[in-house]
């Protein structure tokens, strides 16, 4: 689905970890969109939907927190977050009223101060008069009088959003967004989006960077937006959130989403792990192209196997990357060719691709390898073509004890043909049709279903 987005206003929700944040973003579009758990840090990348309020539509993008000191995860988190602020027309500071003024209340306060313009102090978690008493400690953060909320609840929400619209520039003057997706949203139809571009753009498809952790797919996401808009650590498990934007190349527009790496089980206990599994699995199966991403230096793993079976199942074209290509020893290299044959042999029209997405080794090669894939998912062929395919398929090959009739192409997405025959036709015989009409009407790595009724 193609949709035309126009530059609509930002409204960033910033504040220390674990203060509500992706609570009242959820409450703000109106729809469980960020993940929302009692331990700190569960959000990291940046996430960003629209949402409307009195008839006046902008962007609000949910943060990771800024996080003072930490390790170098927390750094990468708190630097996503301090480039929101930037980019914001409004900013919406969050803290947490049953906790009071806590010194990274103070360091965030801090650094806003120089934005002050455009911050509104939220008091969050006030569920009742008597916490309203306790939310005028916020005032001491210096950023002017409390906005108080309760996102859980929705109470004072009304009002926020009334002081929120009234702070939001003209629309033609909003920082923009990068893409606005309708119907077709890694979330099952929200808007995802990037600040800070003001040109119109069309999302033509969207293409899922799908992988186990830590295999590097925020790296690859990356270089292919040219920026670091995921947070890239080696600690897996790092993108919680699937995080999309739109790409303009020769080929045409293309949505990028970049998936949490997938494990063969979430942990037990570990809700967040676990929303991000589901996202992420909502991300493959919404997408029109899947990029399974792969670890050279390690091989191909049973747990790359059930994964590759999971997104066989979801029909989408596949593209196989064997990343961190360059770091393979070159004598390792052909054993390791082999080895994606062998293990991956269920995905044998899949084409398989050698990069580093670190370095940018035949990342070149990607995108034009996509634009064909999305061609041919979508590709109707003539009836009068397919059968005389499936004629000459006959001629060269007959099925034992059984002929095919005719053949018609029921739907695209993947090319779907129901064949028409006079008895069941042995699965042996259904690989060499498929392989033949994949070979006659070019359909590369896109999947081909081959459907039997008996006449």
């Amino acid at each position: 689905m193609s949709v035309k987005v126009r530059s609509l206003p930002v409204v960033v929700v910033a504040g220390r970890p674990n203060v509500g944040k992706s609570t009242l973003v959820n409450r703000i579009a109106g729809r469980q969109v960020a993940i929302v758990q009692e331990t700190p840090g569960v959000t990291r990348d940046r996430l960003g939907l629209v949402c409307e309020w009195a008839g006046r539509e902008f962007q609000v993008v949910d943060t990771g927190g800024v996080l003072a000191g930490g390790d170098s995860l927390d750094a990468k988190v708190s630097e996503q977050s301090l480039r929101a602020v930037r980019d914001a027309d409004v900013v919406l500071l969050v803290a947490d009223v049953t906790t009071g003024i806590t010194g990274e209340d103070a360091d965030v306060a801090a650094f806003l101060r120089p934005f002050a313009a455009k911050v509104l102090v939220v008091a969050n978690k006030v569920d009742s008069e008597r916490r309203e008493l306790d939310a005028w400690e916020l005032a001491a953060l210096g950023l002017g009088e409390p906005l108080m909320v309760s996102a859980l609840h929705g109470r004072g929400m009304g009002d926020l959003l009334d002081v929120v619209v009234s702070r939001l520039p003209a629309a033609a003057e909003g920082r923009g967004v990068e893409a606005v997706v309708v119907g077709t949203g890694a979330e099952g139809g929200e808007a995802r989006a990037e600040p800070g571009a003001e040109a119109e753009v069309t999302v033509a498809a969207a293409i899922a960077i799908v992988g186990r952790p830590n295999v590097g797919k925020s790296t690859l996401f990356n270089r292919l937006i040219g920026d670091e808009r995921s947070i890239v650590h080696d600690l897996p498990g790092t993108t919680r959130d699937a995080i999309d934007t739109v790409i303009e190349t020769e080929a045409g527009a293309l949505r990028l989403v970049d998936t949490a790496g997938m494990r063969r089980r979430a942990r037990e206990g570990d809700a967040p792990e676990y929303y991000s599994l589901v996202r992420s699995l909502r991300a493959l199966d919404q997408s029109d192209v899947a990029l399974l991403v792969l670890d050279a230096t390690e091989g191909v793993t049973h747990q790359d196997q059930r994964l590759a079976e999971r997104i066989d199942a979801s029909g989408s074209p596949i593209v196989i990357l064997l990343n961190k290509w360059d770091l393979l020893p070159t004598d390792d290299r052909l054993a390791m060719g082999e080895e994606v044959t062998e293990k991956l042999a269920f995905l044998g029209y899949a084409p398989v691709l050698r990069i580093s997405a670190k370095t940018g080794l035949g990342v070149s090669r990607l995108l034009p390898l996509v634009r064909s894939a999305i061609e041919a998912y979508h590709r109707r062929i003539p009836t009068s073509r397919l059968n005389e395919a499936l004629r000459a398929a006959q001629s060269a090959h007959p099925a034992a004890g059984a002929r095919i009739l005719y053949g018609v192409q029921g739907a695209i997405d993947p090319p779907t043909v129901t064949l028409f025959a006079t008895r069941r036709l042995p699965p042996p015989y259904l690989r060499y049709l498929e392989r033949f009409l994949r070979e006659r009407f070019q359909l590369g790595p896109s999947p081909l279903e081959l459907r039997v009724r008996l006449r």
